[in-house]
Parts: structure tokens; sequence; C-alpha cells
């Protein structure tokens, strides 16, 4: 009998949302950074309403300061500082474990750099990884679109922000449904996706 293709389901309880680098140095350079910031601004609203985990790394802050402003990293379960690219630190991975996440939805900048060697380094560890496009940029667009089917290539899932809410929902019925619509009707903001990729 031929093996199941992994699926990629998403459940609440498994998931684990990772914000990554969304800082303000980055606002001028980033290609569609309002995109960006606005899934990051929609995934913390989600977390607390479906109580999932919220993980925020900030590199080198020192340099490019912290996280936006729009994202109250007051919120999150989590906030990382580094300097290596990847969010996956010993403190991060631990926390992954201690919260039983075996899922992890990823999305900020940049895509060919941080985010890549991210969902690299979750996947070695067997940790399903589902990146936002809609969420995730680079300053140069070849980077940003080549770093999604590198990705692809090594069994992450590609996906958008709202296609992940609506997969953790699983039902109209979800109690906390009503509660998510508010982000399901916040106005869209290009992404520069719009002719795919």
């Amino acid at each position: 009998m031929a093996a199941i293709a992994r699926l990629g389901r998403l459940t609440t309880s498994s998931t684990a949302f990772f914000c990554c680098d969304v800082q303000e140095r980055f606002r001028p350079l980033i290609k569609f950074y309002p995109a960006v910031i606005n899934v990051a601004v929609n995934m913390l609203a989600a977390s607390e309403i479906l109580e999932v985990p919220y993980v925020v790394t900030e590199q080198a802050s020192r340099v490019f300061g912290h996280t936006v402003e729009e994202i109250d990293v007051k919120k999150a379960s989590m906030v990382e500082e580094k300097t290596q690219f990847s969010m996956v630190s010993e403190a991060v991975a631990a926390h992954l474990v201690a919260q039983e996440r075996t899922s992890v939805v990823l999305f900020g900048i940049e895509a060919h750099v941080c985010v890549l060697q991210t969902a690299l380094d979750l996947r070695s560890r067997g940790i399903d990884v589902h990146v936002l496009t809609d969420g995730t940029s680079s300053q140069n667009t070849p980077d940003r679109l080549t770093a999604f089917r590198r990705m692809e290539q090594s069994g992450v899932f590609l996906s958008t922000s709202e296609s992940v809410l609506f997969q953790l929902l699983r039902d109209a019925k979800h109690p906390k449904f009503r509660d998510m619509s508010s982000i399901f009707k916040k106005e869209r903001v290009e992404t520069g996706l719009e002719s795919g990729f």
C-alpha cells in the first residue's frame, strides 16, 4: 500500500506562530512590508483568540531596531533576541518542546535568509512548517520568490494567512469563529503576489 503524503493539517493544540524579525529598520527596505506587518498583526490577534503560542525574534536589535510598533510584543509567548539567522535557538526549540508543538506557521523577513534557515532548521527537527506567502518578503523580489520554491523543495507548505486561520477553525460552528471574523473583514493589503509566482 502506498504511503500517504504529509497533509499538513493544522490544529490549535499542536501549532505555534513564528514572527521572524519584523523590525523597524527594515520598514523602508522590504518589498510589500505593509503586507508583512498586516499579516503579523492579524496572526497575533488570532493567537490570542485561538490560544496559539506566538514567538517573536529580533535580529541584532541594537542595529536593526525592535519589532515594529504595530505588533504588540507584550502579547507574544516569547520574544528572542538573536544574531544567528535562524529563529531556532536552543531557547526557542525548548519552548516548542515545552508547548508540545509539532507544526509552525512562519512569516516575516527576509524570505531567503532568516525565514528560509528557520524553515530548514524546523524541518530537520521533524516539525511541519507552513510559510505564509502573503506575510513573508525580502528586499528583492527574485530572492523572495526563489526562497518560496527552495522551501517548498524541502517539504515546507506554502499557504496564506487566511487559509491557515480557516484551517485552524475547521467549522463555522467553532466557538471562536465570531471573534475571528473581525480579522477576516479587515481591508486587504497588496502583497505583490497577485500575478502568482
